[in-house]
């Protein structure tokens, strides 16, 4: 199901799973894993994308491999708020994916995330070609990172 905030997500969880976040890209998908105790983001891989179905299917079965609680999706927004044809296409893959599992999922706004990972991968002196194999899941990271952040606060209070 389809959490809009992140009290309503983090609620959902069940205690000590890990949470997956996905930067959904038109030709992959970056996945990034929250460690048992939703303090750290690790970016995890990049799928290629085919079809819903298939990309869906491997989707499942690594949230299945790796125990994971929820599913965190980057909702790439516009520099104004505004949404356009990709966040549309986000929220769609998350309205299907959501018939497939039980799992709850939630938004987060991705904006800036891949250029924030661009940043880490060029301080961490990544050549062009490591930078362009790892940048989505890097990104997924960003993404996750900013959630579990959030879901300590909400913890913290506030």
């Amino acid at each position: 199901m389809i959490r809009d905030t992140p009290e309503a997500f983090a609620a959902a969880l069940p205690p000590m799973a890990p949470v997956a976040g996905l930067d959904l890209g038109t030709k992959t998908i970056g996945i990034a894993l929250s460690d048992r105790l939703h303090t750290v983001a690790t970016p995890l891989e990049t799928l290629k994308r085919r079809k819903f179905t298939a990309d869906a299917e491997a989707l499942l079965a690594l949230v299945a491999r790796r125990e994971v609680g929820g599913l965190v999706l980057g909702l790439p927004r516009n520099m104004d708020g505004t949404e356009g044809p990709r966040a549309q296409s986000t929220r769609a893959f998350a309205r299907n994916l959501s018939q497939l599992t039980d799992l709850p999922l939630t938004f987060w706004d991705e904006r800036l995330s891949t250029v924030a990972a661009e940043r880490a991968l060029l301080e961490a002196d990544a050549s062009r070609k490591r930078r362009a194999e790892v940048i989505d899941h890097v990104a997924a990271g960003v993404i996750l990172q900013g959630m579990l952040d959030r879901m300590r606060n909400i913890g913290a209070g506030g």
